[in-house]
């Protein structure tokens, strides 16, 4: 008799705002480890195609790579501004990264939000299967899973929150939170990246929606519900981006950029053009270290990289011209014929190219006033020289702060601080530089990007199916 063929697990079922279709993946970032995940045992990636239509979802646009499936959905121009630009961007992410002051709520942007959600979870249902593993990946997707619940989906659902979650008593000042918020419940497991997000989503549910705790880091809400809340700290390609670093050091950008900076130091700073990134701060606290260590006058070079974002969005305007007038004010007064302080550059360059930037930098600057995570610091740390690595500046409230605690760590908001911690890093012995360098790159090696999804993915496919469709 012939034996039987051992059961073949579900795909996995990957949910995100936007999808990375083929041949658009870029290494080492958070793209390449879900395709990773996907192709292991084949799987679905679906999302927003980035595209706009007359409709929303009237239509799933199928791709296929080898075992992985992609399929989008298009967005119309009104669900777009409210579901994205609208609740997810004008409310929740302010409300995520600790500014309830540039909150816009607008009733109709949370509809916008819900719908777009509701529309996600009707063309999901129809493509998964009863053994699929699903994994939702942030903010923009809260309530997706108690949407799929309510139209009789009973497969495992992780979801991942990307951002930082502030503490409960800032989160009740969302409109409508429980609403939101309790749709959590949902999932099987939800991930954050550290122990305060993990304690304030404890906080949140015990104290809010009156859940309580249950072994494992369960917890059981009045209804019924039981979801299991830990942490996963995101991370790097660490093995990829070093070899990355090792072969941009040939490249023409590296070089070009060597040549330019006629032995002075460089301090690096690489961040999307956002207000949680602390970039006017960081400007002032450059200012300062100019201002009070004239010594350094022409021996350093700080570049600014900061790629335009939601510049639909009257605060990211703001922030910019900010920039612009503060970098322009800090060259007039200090620059000399042969030498400009500061190097603004609003525009992104390609993986290969920040590598070896990163590796001809003395120092990194990686100042947010709030980060989920923040993987320019690990990137930075990764793509070091061995024998003479540069000094990781970085701000206490950036997740990677818990993990990268040999870094100079810094307030961000006090400039005197942030000044006092570049000059350290640029007159730091060698020996204290590698000896720093050497504990954060163990940490990266040990806890690299494959290990934070096989991680939560192990968790999930362990956690108890849901009984409950509702």
């Amino acid at each position: 008799m012939t034996p039987r063929a051992k059961a073949t697990p579900g795909r996995l079922v990957v949910v995100s705002n936007r999808v990375a279709l083929p041949r658009q993946t870029t290494p080492g970032g958070l793209a390449s480890a879900l395709q990773a995940a996907l192709l292991e045992r084949g799987g679905l990636w679906f999302g927003w195609s980035g595209k706009l239509a007359a409709a929303t979802g009237a239509e799933v646009h199928h791709q296929r790579s080898g075992n992985v499936e992609y399929a989008t959905i298009d967005l119309s121009r009104a669900d777009q501004e409210g579901y994205y630009t609208g609740f997810a961007n004008g409310t929740l992410w302010p409300m995520l990264h600790y500014r309830p002051d540039l909150v816009n709520y607008q009733r109709s942007h949370l509809d916008g939000y819900l719908r777009v959600n509701a529309i996600f979870a009707d063309q999901l249902k129809r493509l998964i299967r009863r053994d699929d593993i699903i994994w939702v990946h942030d903010y923009h997707l809260i309530p997706l899973a108690s949407m799929l619940r309510e139209r009789g989906v009973r497969n495992r659902i992780g979801f991942f929150l990307h951002t930082p979650l502030p503490a409960a008593g800032l989160l009740i000042a969302l409109p409508n939170h429980r609403q939101l918020l309790e749709t959590l419940a949902s999932c099987n497991l939800v991930g954050v990246h550290t122990a305060r997000d993990l304690r304030a989503l404890e906080d949140y549910f015990l104290h809010e929606s009156g859940a309580s705790m249950r072994t494992g880091g369960r917890m059981r809400m009045p209804d019924g519900r039981l979801f299991r809340a830990a942490r996963f700290p995101i991370s790097i390609d660490t093995a990829a981006i070093v070899r990355a670093a090792q072969d941009a050091e040939s490249q023409p950008e590296s070089r070009r950029l060597q040549a330019s900076l006629e032995d002075r130091a460089l301090i690096i700073g690489v961040d999307r053009l956002d207000y949680a990134k602390g970039l006017p701060q960081r400007f002032e606290a450059y200012a300062r270290l100019l201002e009070r260590a004239p010594e350094l006058h022409r021996k350093v070079i700080f570049m600014q990289i900061a790629p335009p974002s939601r510049g639909a969005v009257q605060e990211y305007r703001q922030i910019r011209r900010e920039l612009e007038r503060t970098a322009g004010h800090i060259n007039g007064k200090y620059a000399t014929p042969d030498w400009v302080p500061i190097r603004y550059i609003n525009k992104s360059f390609p993986h290969r190219s920040l590598a070896g930037y990163y590796r001809s930098a003395r120092v990194a600057l990686v100042t947010p006033l709030r980060d989920g995570m923040n993987l320019v610091a690990k990137e930075y740390v990764a793509c070091q020289r061995r024998r003479d690595p540069g000094v990781l500046i970085l701000s206490r409230f950036a997740g990677a702060a818990q993990e990268l605690t040999e870094a100079l760590l810094v307030n961000p908001a006090d400039a005197e601080e942030v000044a006092d911690a570049l000059e350290r890093a640029l007159k730091m012995p060698l020996r204290q530089r590698q000896s720093r360098w050497a504990a954060m790159m163990e940490t990266l090696e040990a806890n690299d990007i494959t290990n934070w999804r096989t991680s939560f993915l192990d968790v999930l496919r362990h956690e108890p199916p849901r009984r409950d469709a509702a």
